[in-house]
């Protein structure tokens, strides 16, 4: 079970990737089409884990 602090983690691109088994590259392409909600902190971009986690629990609800 996650603790409300793991739940509001900020992950960094990598963590993403790594997170969703995809490359860093396809990371950024979907931010860049919309499809993955992140913000950015100067010159880097940065997601909040439940955010990530929700768009998976969409994904998988809208295929049962």
């Amino acid at each position: 079970m996650t603790t409300s602090r793991e739940s509001s983690q900020i992950m960094t691109v990598e963590e993403v990737a790594d997170f969703l088994k995809l490359s860093k590259i396809t990371v950024y392409k979907l931010v860049k089409k919309g499809d993955l909600p992140g913000f950015r902190v100067g010159n880097s971009w940065r997601f909040r884990r439940e955010m990530i986690a929700g768009i998976i629990s969409k994904q998988q609800d809208s295929k049962a």
